[in-house]
């Protein structure tokens, strides 16, 4: 049987509601995963890693990738750019490796419209107080944009029926679990997979 691609599985949801958290854990839990770098214009917050967290970029520099077709997703955000670089997840996936996004909701459609056979889960907040009180604990943003990200994120949860699942991020253990189990079923899904015995008719 020949080997198949991989999995490209994409995380969203709005600013705040813990992709990142979710991310880290997953990833401490299957090494086998590849965790797919972004490329941002924003400024890196304390403790962020240039190649490790995001690539940061400056603006010009990610319009001109933009123009070279460099990236497999793009959107704009808050005022900065937010980006996948393209080689690296396609390669990925071909040599049949898993890979895990975690982008806007922009992005998100985006690729969904070229490679729909990717796994779409939206991850959201227990309540938009729990929301609230999430970004205001970062300590880096001004009330101004953190306001401005709250009434974001109602926006965006209307876009959940885009997505094939929605965790419900409470515990984090528990989410964690439950995007497990979601990449297990899928890859047992006949349509990604499909399995012929031999010897036997069935």
């Amino acid at each position: 049987m020949e080997k198949s691609h991989g999995l490209l599985i994409v995380l969203s949801g709005p600013s705040g509601a813990g992709k990142g958290t979710l991310c880290q854990e997953l990833l401490r839990q299957m090494p086998d995963l590849k965790y797919s770098v972004s490329m941002t214009t924003r400024s890196s917050r304390p403790g962020e890693v240039d190649g490790i967290h995001y690539f940061f970029r400056q603006k010009a520099e990610f319009e001109a990738m933009i123009n070279r077709d460099e990236l497999l997703e793009w959107a704009k955000f808050c005022d900065n750019y937010y980006g996948t670089p393209r080689f690296a997840v396609e390669q990925a996936i071909q040599a049949g490796q898993d890979v895990i996004l975690e982008i806007e909701i922009q992005g998100a459609l985006q690729i969904k419209k070229c490679f729909p056979q990717g796994v779409f889960t939206f991850i959201v907040p227990p309540s938009m107080d729990v929301l609230s009180e999430r970004i205001h604990k970062r300590g880096t943003e001004t009330e101004e944009v953190i306001q401005k990200r709250l009434a974001t994120a109602i926006e965006e949860l209307e876009y959940v029926s885009e997505y094939d699942y929605v965790v419900v991020n409470d515990e984090v253990p528990v989410a964690v679990d439950k995007l497990k189990s979601i990449l297990i079923a899928e890859k047992c899904r006949v349509k990604r997979k499909p399995f012929v015995f031999k010897g036997e008719s069935v």
